[in-house]
């Protein structure tokens, strides 16, 4: 078989006459991987005596199979031996042929295994539970390298339970986190690496010390930080069987809404951004009560968080986009916000700006706020609804009715069109006779 790389190589006659030969190179059939045909770069064996490149074996099993590829024997272990006598020979087939424009694959770490990180979790657990914060330092970045170097590391220490005892760490230590900030920076940062997290780390995160903690670290961190925390809190608020409590107990921490309204004001990066807007939207729709479901809407208008979202809708990318557009869905369920949204000029044309022209949740949650704007009109002179005319939203509805629609959004789309097909005839009647009073609407 012939090597897919050719390079055009001066060779001795050819420098003679001047010309460029085109050279082949022939790769040697037990250098190939039976499975993508290419140079193997870290061969391994499986128990039935085939040598298969680490990347594609590894590939093969993750689908679901248990056979080898080649002989079809049902495989009896499914952790490949390196290969060190084709991985050395190969590497020597490369110095030798460096002419041809080859380069020499490196050497190949051995992976970790479950044993190394099981002890390595286990001296974790024991340090934070002697708060032995030097040692848990060191440990929880040997976690984190180990981590970063392969993909295959970083599957085998989140299998191994990984989050649950960081997570248990960072608790121990965020009763003072004063003292502690070096190792509870560390740990946030190694807990943003082995996403999911479980059941049992989301409930050491979700204990009023770790809620505490994190929510200082958005307050005083420096980007890094703030960064980390906002993915691993966003982690903790979506991902548990108790969220209510757990956004309950968030909203009751001092300073907590103001610390995730500057993440929007001032964003960090976009990741911290998608995260803050996912908190918010959790605050606003998954509270346990209605009445504390309330003054979190309420701190939230306070905080200017309406006039926010409307400026960033302008031009945002479609996943913060939707976020954003759910978040003030939720605002608008309140009076407050829905008295903000009246005063912002924006807010009305970038919603709906927004139909059709981001997805279909983008094009659900426009419909959604402008149904929440006009239904509850308070003014006289039907000003929302004027607005939504002028803007062009009962020509966008007209199209989303005949585009098609979700059931749920269909009926507040049809509401809509009533409405502002009697604003829009009265208005016309306005143009040409003189009338004193007019019923709104709803």
């Amino acid at each position: 078989m012939t090597l897919s790389w050719r390079r055009l190589r001066a060779g001795r006659r050819a420098a003679k006459e001047g010309e460029a030969v085109d050279m082949e190179l022939t790769i040697p059939n037990h250098f190939r991987c039976p499975i993508s045909l290419e140079l193997m770069k870290d061969p391994v064996t499986l128990s039935t005596g085939i040598t298969y490149d680490r990347q594609s074996i590894e590939t093969w099993i993750e689908a679901g199979n248990f056979t080898c590829p080649i002989t079809n024997q049902v495989l009896t272990s499914f952790d490949p031996i390196p290969n060190h006598t084709i991985r050395k020979m190969i590497q020597g087939w490369c110095v030798e042929k460096k002419s041809f424009g080859i380069e020499r694959i490196p050497t190949p770490r051995v992976p970790i295994s479950s044993v190394q990180v099981t002890e390595i979790l286990s001296k974790i657990t024991t340090s934070s539970h002697h708060q032995n914060k030097d040692d848990c330092l060191v440990l929880v970045a040997k976690i984190k390298a180990l981590a970063k170097e392969s993909e295959r590391n970083k599957r085998c220490i989140v299998a191994s339970g990984t989050g649950s005892v960081l997570a248990g760490a960072f608790n121990a230590f965020s009763t003072s986190h004063h003292q502690n900030v070096a190792v509870l920076e560390e740990i946030l940062s190694a807990l943003a690496l082995v996403f999911p997290l479980d059941k049992e780390a989301n409930l050491y995160l979700g204990s009023p010390a770790s809620l505490c903690c994190m929510v200082w670290f958005l307050e005083s961190g420096d980007l890094s930080q703030r960064r980390n925390a906002s993915l691993v809190l966003k982690e903790t608020a979506v991902s548990s069987d108790h969220d209510h409590q757990k956004i309950d107990a968030l909203a009751e921490i001092e300073g907590a809404l103001e610390v995730l309204v500057k993440l929007i004001k001032e964003p960090v990066c976009p990741t911290s951004t998608k995260a803050s807007l996912v908190i918010m939207y959790q605050m606003v729709n998954s509270s346990s009560s209605s009445l504390s479901k309330e003054k979190i809407k309420e701190r939230f208008v306070e905080l200017g968080l309406v006039s926010l979202l409307s400026d960033i809708l302008v031009d945002a990318e479609r996943s913060i986009c939707e976020k954003a557009l759910g978040v003030l869905d939720g605002l608008c369920g309140s009076k407050q916000g829905r008295e903000k949204a009246y005063l912002h000029a924006l807010t009305m044309p970038v919603v709906v700006k927004k139909i059709l022209r981001v997805s279909d949740l983008a094009t659900e949650l426009s419909v959604s706020i402008l149904w929440k704007l006009c239904k509850n009109e308070t003014r006289e002179d039907g000003g929302v609804l004027v607005e939504a005319l002028q803007v062009g939203a009962f020509q966008k509805l007209l199209l989303l009715l005949q585009v098609g629609c979700a059931e749920r959004t269909k009926d507040k789309v049809t509401d809509l069109l009533k409405a502002l097909n009697i604003h829009r005839e009265r208005l016309e009647c306005i143009d040409s006779m003189d009338f004193k009073q007019l019923k709104r609407p709803f």
